[in-house]
Parts: structure tokens; sequence; C-alpha cells
């Protein structure tokens, strides 16, 4: 502890700031350069590359312009997802203004592409409260209008589109509007109108709309107001729709707009008003598949671009760190070698005092089974034998032994008295535990049948006993002895099973008879503990279920 707490981090010398900081910007603008000529991979590697080393130099407000570029990117190419990652990264570097704005106006337009038009919503109110300059306010306001026009809400769109085309004849906009503002309003306004039922009064807003965009010639608006001309069309003249979309088309292939040329075909095709038709129809899947194969093909070099740089990343932190990490590691492997020796002591000790332990615990059941066993036998010994021997002793003294019937009496007491010795002594002798192992279980418990008394013992040798170990088997023999001495002393049964069974883990023994039966809490004075302790040195269990009057149940299991 006093090593780890003794090492002090050595501190990274400062980069050289000025020379990353110039590097940084012209990645930038070089990077800014591409994305308006639409190459896109280079400028996201290059933006990438420029944010990591604004990074270094812990410049938030670059970070979060080139994060909201980067966004911007993967929305031209139709990742609305990756776009909504990248401005969530952005986030804890922007503060509040025009960045946070931005950011939220983004993630609105990301929500909108993906019909989740409440969140879209959300955002853009969100942006519009940010921006200070009212100018700036009506851009995320107008795309509120647009998300209730693609919800064909047109209520709601045309008075928040009429009430932005009326700010911006204030005083205050009208110097710092630029025609655009003015022609997009006119044309969705129109579009909405139109949409609504109202035709003439939309076609007059769309119509004006684009005359202000050729007049200042603002090219790609122009692509959106031939699109809604051509969707006004489609119902009423086809021949001018397909002249409207058709112009919307070469417009947006000179422009590159590859989603709007998907919408003037798509027109066109839906016409259906010329011979041309299967050529739009092909021209359209053509492109459909070449835009699909490009943006995936974005998504798979933005990918690896960004696995790239967070692997060049980790590889100069774990540069930084290694040297540092490599003589902390000597030491720490020398402290490591000791607290191994130690623990290994310890565990050795440990285990020492466990095996010590178990084995005084198996010694003590095993001396209290004999000591049981003993005490069961001497009882037996004076209860049964002691009385009748003396009896006998007392009988030779007083009676006559020269007379044949005093002889014969003689004999008969003492033949009784050594038929009740080798009893005993066959209950508490060897356990035969080789291949005539259930010879002497069944010669066992035939000695305690009857004439009164049926004792069945089935599926005996279906159990493999060659897999079974002696002191199981001895415990096994010593147990189903236990309970024919139980049985005859206190059962009064005239009929006992015991089923035999094995799986591959374990025997179990099912003892039942119809005996009186007892109590379960007066089991073990009934002279069944000395069973359970025989059960439980071998791992195995036994249960009880008795009632007074209702026979006697014990379940025994030995694992194998």
């Amino acid at each position: 502890m006093l090593f780890l707490f003794s090492c002090e981090e050595k501190k990274p010398v400062n980069p050289d700031n000025k020379s990353i900081r110039k590097e940084a910007l012209f990645l930038r603008n070089k990077a800014i350069e591409n994305f308006d000529q639409q190459n896109f991979n280079t400028a996201f590697y290059q933006f990438n590359k420029s944010k990591e080393l604004y990074e270094i130099l812990k410049d938030s407000a670059n970070i979060s312009y080139i994060l909201n570029r980067i966004a911007e990117i993967y929305q031209r190419n139709g990742d609305y997802y990756g776009s909504k990652e990248i401005i969530t990264e952005a986030l804890p570097y922007i503060k509040k203004g025009v960045y946070i704005a931005d950011a939220n106006n983004s993630l609105g337009i990301a929500d909108k592409e993906l019909s989740l038009y409440d969140d879209a919503i959300y955002y853009y109110k969100q942006a519009a409260n940010e921006y200070a300059d009212p100018l700036l306010k009506q851009g995320p306001i107008q795309n509120i209008a647009a998300v209730y026009i693609q919800q064909k809400k047109y209520n709601k769109a045309i008075p928040i589109l009429d009430s932005l085309l009326q700010s911006l004849s204030s005083k205050d906009l009208k110097k710092k509007a630029a025609p655009s503002d003015k022609s997009i309003l006119l044309d969705n306004l129109g579009f909405a109108y139109f949409k609504n039922g109202m035709d003439e009064k939309g076609f007059r807003l769309m119509t004006e709309g684009l005359q202000i965009r050729v007049e200042t010639n603002d090219t790609y608006g122009s692509i959106e107001s031939y699109l809604h001309l051509a969707d006004y069309y489609s119902k009423k003249d086809k021949q001018k729709s397909d002249e409207n979309a058709l112009l919307a088309y070469k417009v947006a292939t000179k422009m590159n707009s590859v989603d709007e040329r998907l919408e003037a075909l798509q027109i066109l095709v839906s016409n259906d008003n010329t011979s041309n038709t299967p050529k739009y129809t092909q021209k359209y899947f053509t492109l459909n598949d070449s835009i699909i194969k490009v943006r995936n093909n974005f998504k798979n070099k933005s990918a690896k671009i960004k696995y790239d740089a967070k692997k060049e990343k980790d590889e100069n932190e774990k540069l930084r760190l290694e040297k540092a990490e490599n003589q902390l590691s000597l030491q720490k492997a020398k402290y490591l070698r000791i607290v191994f020796v130690i623990v290994f002591i310890f565990l050795v000790i440990l285990i020492a005092i466990l095996i010590r332990y178990y084995k005084n615990k198996n010694k003590a059941i095993e001396f209290k089974s004999s000591y049981d066993t003993e005490t069961r036998i001497s009882k037996k010994i004076h209860d049964e034998l002691a009385n009748d021997v003396f009896q006998v002793i007392a009988f030779a003294e007083s009676q006559p032994l020269a007379t044949e019937y005093t002889k014969e009496n003689l004999l008969q007491k003492l033949d009784d008295i050594y038929g009740r010795v080798r009893g005993i002594s066959k209950e508490n002798n060897k356990i035969e535990t080789g291949k005539d192992f259930t010879k002497s279980i069944k010669e066992m418990l035939s000695a305690y049948n009857t004439v009164e008394r049926n004792i069945i013992a089935t599926n005996l040798e279906s159990v493999n006993w060659e897999d079974v170990d002696d002191i199981k088997k001895i415990t096994i023999g010593r147990v189903l002895q236990e309970l024919m001495v139980n049985m005859k002393k206190h059962s009064k049964a005239n009929l006992v099973v015991i089923k035999f069974e094995s799986d591959q883990k374990s025997i179990l023994i099912n003892y039942t008879d119809n005996g009186v039966g007892c109590e379960k809490e007066k089991i073990s004075k009934n002279g069944l503990q000395n069973m359970e302790h025989r059960i439980h040195t071998v791992k195995g269990s036994i249960e009880f279920e008795t009632e007074p009057e209702n026979g006697f149940k014990a379940r025994i299991a030995i694992p194998i």
C-alpha cells in the first residue's frame, strides 16, 4: 500500500498548441470546402481528424461545430439514426446559443425523416427558443409547418406559414430577409392551400414563389417549386405535370440533388402519360439502387474512419502510459509474489485444518455409532438374557438334576438362551460385502419372517452392487437390521415391504410396514436415531413418515 500511494504520476509535456490549432483549422476549412462540393467521404474524414486535434486543445466550440457538420453529412447520406447519435455526442460540448439551436434543428430534421413527428416538433420548438435572431427563428418554425404538411394537417400548417410571411413585411425583417426566405414561404403556403382544397389561391402563391426564384437565380429552390406544380397539375393537366416534373429532374440532375430526382421520376411514372414511362421507371430503380449503394458505402467508410480514429486515439493514450505502467508492473509483480506466497500458505493451513476437522468429525460419528451399538447390545443382553440365566441357575440349584424330566427341562431352557444369544450375535456380526452381499441381506431379512409376519424385498438384484463401496454396503446392512429390530419390538406389523431402486447417482430404499406406527416426534426414542447417524456418515439421507395406527415408512437415499 505504501508503494502504491508513493507512486507519482508523471505530468505529460504540453504539446505545441499553436501548431496543433493551425493544423486543426486547416483540416476544418478543407472539410468545409469538400462538403460544399458534396465530397462527403473526404469531408467526413477531414472533419474527424480536425475534431481529434481540437479535443487535444479542449476547444468545445469547434468540437460542437464539427460534430454538427458531421451530423449534416449523415443526413445528406440518409443515415438519420447516425445523425442523431453524432448530435447527442455534441451536446456535452454545447452550452447555449446558435450551436444548441442548430443541434436541436438537426434532431428535428432527423426525427421528421424517421416519421417521429411529435419528437420533431419538440426539437424544432427548442431550436426556435434558442435562436435570438427573429429571422433565424423562422427556420425551425417553418419546419414545424412542413411536419404538419407531411402529416396532412394543412389547417395547422397554413396559419403558421401565413404568420411567417406577414412577419417578413415588418421593418426589422424586411431589410434582413433574402428573396429566398419569401419564395420558400410562398411556395410552401401555396402548396398547403392547394392540398387543403383551395386550388386557385394555392396555385397563385406557388407561381409567385417560383417567379421570385427564377428572377433571383435560386436554382436549387426552383426544384421544389417545379415538384409542387407537377403535383398540382397531376390531376388537372398531366402534360403540364410532366413538363414541371422534367424541369425539376433536369435542375436536380444539374445540382446533383438525388432525392429530388427520384421524386420527379416518381411523378412521371405515376402520371404514365407518355411512352417514356418504362424508361422513367428504369431510371428510377437504377438511381434508387445507386443511392442505396452510395449510402451504404458511406456508412461503411464512416464506420471505418470512426473505428480507425478511436483506435489511433487509444494507441496514443496507451503509448503515453506504457512506460509508467511498465515500471509500475515490475513493482506490482514483486508485491504480488509476496501476496501469493502468503495466500498460498494460508490456504495450505486452512485446508489442513479442514481435513483434520472432518476426520475428527467422522471419527466422532463412527465412535458414537459404535458406542450406541455396544450400548444396545449390552441392554439387550441385560434385559433379555440376564434374568433367564439367573432363573436357570436357580432352577439347577433347586431341582434334582438326576431325574430325566428335570434334565430335559434344563436343556430346553439352555437351548432357548443359546438361540437368543445367536440371534443377538447375528444382528451384529460382520456384513458380507462381496458377491454374496444380496444373499446375506436376504438371509438376514428372512430371519424375521414368521407365520404371523411376512417380509417382502423387491428389486434387490436390480441394483448394481459392484459399483457400491464396502462401507456403504455395511451401512445399508446395519440400517436394514435396525429397521427389522425396530419393527419387531415396536411395530407389531404383519406385512413389511422393502423396495430397492437405483439410478446413476444414488441407491433408494423404501421401507413400509402396516404396524401401529407412532408420533413423528417420538421417532428418536424408538432407537432410530442410530440409523440417522449411520446414513449421514456416508453422506446419505433418511426420511421417516409415520402416524399412530397408520404404519411406518422410511425413505433412504445413499449416493453411489
